[in-house]
């Protein structure tokens, strides 16, 4: 029997990645809130794989940070391994990546939510959401308890219907063993909401001790490790290993034999995957070409022999996955624990999303991570902020808060969800953002702490400090600039050894520094005023003055990008009615109701000569 509860201003439906920012965020801006999950124990789970970041994720990870989330932080107290991918390529494109312990991370995050003010956490199932003249009234529990609530942000990753697929045996579930959410999924299509089905897998887990790592290539961390957060000032210690090995043609030869036991071509699945992250019969037959692919051994943690396979993502049946394990140098003898298998769930059309992450058609109603088609921890938790961050505004009357995409990635991720859409997980990378010079790691401080300050979550100790970094950076770029050196045999010793052409006459240090084959290191001997500075302040001068070509071009772009923004749209116009457009454009924009111009020119399926007739009818109703 239903019975009243109690009441918050903010329901919290899931404490994944995206349900812990989202649950604090809210609380953080003194919002009563309350975050439900299926089970107390899968706080902040990581069941597809045991890191934190990677290409284009440490980006979001980094601004996640700025703005003043928590996954940074929980990410340097538990990770075991620090790594900067794509060293060898620019540093736009630098991106760290990092082995957690995994149990560790989830009980840090759930400790913090624990000691929240403002939140509580709870171990329920929500099966119905309450709408009450267009807008959320309260959530029901299965037990029949009824919590009134203000505003409710659904961040039910893969739990929503999911479905675990291994060969012939399907069963309803989430992921390592939870319960599904199927009654809330019923009640979010009799709301009306455009749900989709989707995919993904996870790799199989063995024992570590039956592993042959001698036969592997060793990947070792970073000697000169970097944490995630800002606020850190110690240096991340490396205290596990991770392996490299690889299939081989005995390996695919059992594949392409048993793809007629593979559920995602017997037709068993029916979610749409991620193309970037394949399963092993997916790269097999996908990539015939191939005669291997990679395999990451990854320790789960470090009171624990559990590791996982990473690129060994599967459906297959128990007994083909086995066969595949013998295969494998340095896994002949690995005694599997859990076995790989692929998670199908619902989620919502990102079309049906406004930027704030509030579903167009229920107000207060908010989704975040997985729910909203993307895939991966990083995706999700920066969502979670963003709809937290909104919600909270909402409830307390003040305008939202936007990032766009000339800002950086989390602008790009939310930009591209509730323009573009996506008919697959989304996840992002670097190739993403038109932008990404601009868009560095590095430099997340400054582009995202004056917004974590304006919103409460930074103190204003740490904004100063970032700005004085910045004071900092730019004095140095001014000396470097303007500090002249003359041509001498040792300088022309260097130039040569670095493979460039010898100075003739009077050079700066910042000309210098243009050459890509010079650094700010390798500058020292000649550079005699030079002052003591941390590594963060003179990285960024050397970058911004070796790609300051590249990034007044950017800037310009930015630019252009601002004007097409700033011309608005009414939200009333109804673009079946303007001639010129084309039928299939003016049903997009009839969708989406972009709210600029440069949104509008973002839709996929609405060409320049759309935008040229959608710019002739707004003069001419001026």
């Amino acid at each position: 029997m239903d019975f009243q509860a109690g009441q918050c201003d903010v329901a919290v439906i899931g404490a994944g990645h995206a349900g812990i920012e989202a649950s604090l965020a809210c609380a953080r801006m003194g919002l009563d809130t309350i975050c439900f999950t299926i089970n107390l124990d899968a706080v902040g789970n990581m069941p597809c794989n045991p890191s934190i970041g990677g290409t284009g994720k440490g980006h979001l990870v980094r601004e996640l940070d700025a703005l003043g989330g928590e996954m940074a932080k929980a990410a340097d107290k538990t990770c075991l391994q620090y790594r900067q991918l794509n060293r060898g390529k620019g540093p736009a494109v630098y991106s760290l990546r990092a082995q957690a312990d995994r149990r560790a991370y989830q009980n840090v995050m759930k400790h913090t939510l624990e000691l929240q003010q403002n939140l509580r956490l709870k171990q329920a199932e929500i099966v119905e959401i309450g709408v009450s003249d267009g807008s959320v009234s309260f959530v029901k529990t299965q037990t029949g308890a009824i919590y009134k609530a203000k505003a409710v942000i659904v961040c039910t990753g893969t739990y929503l219907r999911g479905r675990t697929i291994v060969g012939e045996v399907v069963r309803e579930g989430g992921p390592d063993g939870m319960f599904a959410a199927t009654a809330l999924y019923k009640c979010l299509c009799d709301l009306g909401l455009s749900l989709r089905r989707f995919k993904t897998g996870t790799p199989p887990r063995i024992n570590g001790k039956t592993v042959d790592y001698t036969k592997m290539e060793i990947q070792p961390g970073d000697d000169d490790a970097e944490p995630f957060s800002f606020e850190t000032k110690t240096v991340p210690e490396n205290r596990v290993s991770c392996y490299l090995t690889y299939t081989n043609e005995e390996t695919h030869k059992i594949i392409r034999d048993n793809l007629d036991r593979s559920p995602l071509y017997s037709g068993v699945i029916e979610g749409v995957g991620a193309r970037y992250c394949p399963s092993v019969e997916d790269k097999v037959v996908r990539f015939s070409d191939k005669p291997r692919h990679q395999l990451f051994i990854e320790p789960m943690g470090l009171e624990t022999e559990e590791v996982y396979v990473q690129g060994l993502s599967s459906s297959l049946p128990e007994e083909i996955q086995i066969k595949i394990m013998r295969t494998i140098k340095g896994l002949e003898h690995a005694e599997i624990m859990r076995f790989a298998y692929a998670i199908e769930y619902d989620c919502i059309d990102p079309l049906e999303l406004r930027a704030t992450m509030e579903v167009k058609k229920i107000s207060g109603l908010y989704g975040a991570g997985q729910f909203n088609g993307t895939s991966g921890y990083e995706e999700a938790a920066v969502q979670g902020f963003i709809a937290g961050v909104n919600a909270a505004l909402s409830i307390q009357g003040k305008p939202p808060f936007i990032l766009d995409r000339s800002e950086g990635y989390i602008g790009t991720l939310i930009d591209d969800l509730v323009t573009k859409g996506t008919n697959e997980p989304y996840r992002m990378m670097t190739s993403r953002s038109e932008y990404r010079l601009l868009h560095r790691q590095d430099n997340a401080d400054i582009r995202m702490s004056k917004y974590g300050y304006a919103l409460g979550f930074l103190p204003k100790e740490r904004y100063l400090a970032v700005e004085a970094k910045y004071e900092a950076v730019n004095a140095e770029i001014a000396r470097l600039v303007g500090t002249h050196i003359p041509p001498s045999p040792a300088l022309s010793a260097l130039l040569v050894e670095k493979g460039t052409v010898p100075a003739v006459s009077g050079i700066s240090l910042g000309d210098l520094l243009k050459r890509p084959q010079l650094d700010y290191l390798s500058l020292l001997p000649f550079d005699k005023q030079r002052p003591e500075l941390p590594k963060a302040v003179w990285q960024q001068a050397e970058i911004s003055i070796k790609y300051s070509g590249y990034i007044k071009r950017q800037l310009r772009q930015v630019e252009e990008f601002k004007r097409m923004e700033e011309r608005r749209l009414p939200a009333d116009i109804d673009y079946m009615t303007i001639h010129g457009i084309r039928i299939e454009a003016r049903q997009k924009l009839n969708k989406v109701k972009p709210h600029n111009i440069g949104q509008a020119s973002r839709i996929s399926g609405v060409n320049p000569s759309d935008i040229a007739a959608l710019m002739i009818f707004l003069e001419r109703n001026r």
